[in-house]
């Protein structure tokens, strides 16, 4: 640096300036030359380098180096050039002022640190993005783990900027917080918490964006929408956000609707109470009038063919598996079943097993809602009445078939002198 400075002092002292003033102007100068250098240095580094990067990244086959060498990425991998020759060079300029050289080094070591955390930060969400577009790791909650290396490297990033601003070892301050460590998970028991449950959660395949899961205790259906370090978010069909800790979905148990979705089919069950009272034998007529109907299946009942009366739930029974066998919307390759559950009060529950062949909410209720139109609507057919409590019309109805009593009571008490 003494080759340079002799020039410039002498260039300075041709104008008649003193030796201090030649000094300061020769070091204004200097530094003016490194920040002009390490400003090139970049900014050839930006239209030149970069593009050669990415050229070279687009005519491989694989995809993840042209995301590894985005734009982002490029961008700060160039912030780190100008402090590293500032760090390099200041040395040569203040080489006399040792405090001053000291203090400029410090600030281009936090620099640099911030820089390299700024990196880590892009390279972090370019590995996440990889990852979602990848087919085996897209459904994987990482997010929470990318967070929680994130956190630390900026845990470290800290503790060195610390160590240089107080001229003191790293190392004797992460002694220093070992005696701390309680606070510290205290502080971060969330996150801690949250790492363990997404490392969990991934690792078990229990959870992924997307799915559909029910945690009543949390008041929570609907679609998880973003797995993150420290929260669960899930839409809920109302259009409503619910967020749970990771842990919470570790430690307590919760429904995931994915299974019924990868199966391809959504199951249908729900019962139809049948009135007691109306289960009976049929006789031959009443089975040729269903026969013509076409009511009953084209595989005779079992009981028809030993010989045996035949019970009208019976046939009822064979007919919904027919009409379940035939449905175009109901699942072939699932269960189906029909089945008669345990009497009650409320009548005899006869219970529809099957499943849909579409998961939507929409098109599974609409299916379902006409399977039962057409079981209510054909049910009398086989002489069968839906069970229900009587209600206020039912009541009416039996006041009424005992209004004829009420005009003769009326005439008499009119004829009568005594009234």
């Amino acid at each position: 640096m003494e080759e340079l400075n002799t020039p410039i002092a002498d260039w300075l002292a041709g104008f008649g300036w003193s030796k201090d003033q030649i000094d300061w102007t020769t070091r204004i100068i200097l530094l003016a030359g490194v920040i002009l250098l390490s400003w090139l240095a970049a900014k050839l580094f930006r239209s030149a380098v970069i593009p050669m990067l990415q050229r070279l990244s687009q005519r491989t086959k694989a995809t993840w180096d042209d995301q590894l060498f985005n734009d982002r990425m490029m961008r700060a991998m160039a912030r780190l050039i100008p402090p590293i020759l500032w760090y390099l060079l200041l040395g040569a300029v203040l080489y006399d002022l040792p405090l001053l050289l000291t203090f400029f080094r410090k600030v281009c070591l936090i620099y640099l640190i911030v820089t390299v955390l700024m990196l880590v930060n892009a390279f972090l969400d370019t590995l996440h993005e990889i990852s979602t577009q990848h087919e085996t790791l897209r459904n994987r909650p990482l997010k929470g783990i990318y967070q929680m290396v994130k956190l630390l490297a900026f845990c470290v990033g800290a503790i060195l900027i610390v160590s240089i601003l107080i001229g003191r070892d790293a190392t004797t301050i992460l002694a220093g917080l070992g005696a701390s460590a309680a606070v510290g998970m205290l502080i971060f028991r969330d996150s801690i918490l949250g790492l363990v449950a997404g490392v969990q959660l991934s690792a078990n395949d229990m959870l992924r964006p997307g799915d559909w899961i029910t945690m009543e205790k949390y008041g929570a259906d609907g679609y998880v929408t973003e797995v993150t370090l420290t929260t669960v978010k899930i839409q809920n069909f109302d259009k409503t956000i619910t967020t749970i800790p990771p842990y919470a979905l570790v430690s307590d148990s919760f429904q995931n609707w994915r299974g019924m979705r990868e199966c391809g089919g959504r199951r249908i069950k729900r019962s139809l109470a049948i009135d007691a009272a109306t289960v009976r034998f049929c006789t031959a007529g009443e089975l040729s009038a269903l026969r013509g109907k076409g009511l009953l299946p084209e595989k005779p009942a079992n009981d028809e063919t030993s010989g045996q009366p035949i019970v009208n739930l019976h046939v009822f029974r064979d007919y919904i598996r027919d009409y379940l066998k035939h449905n175009p919307g109901i699942h072939p390759d699932l269960m189906q079943m029909v089945r008669m559950l345990q009497p009650t009060a409320e009548g005899l529950p006869l219970e529809v097993y099957c499943f849909s062949r579409t998961t939507e909410w929409i098109p599974y209720e609409a299916l379902q809602s006409e399977i039962f139109d057409h079981l209510l609507a054909v049910l009398p057919e086989f002489g069968l009445r839906v069970f229900q409590r009587p209600s206020g019309a039912d009541l009416k109805q039996l006041q009424g078939l005992a209004e004829p009593e009420g005009p003769a009571r009326s005439t008499a008490r009119s004829t009568d002198p005594n009234a």
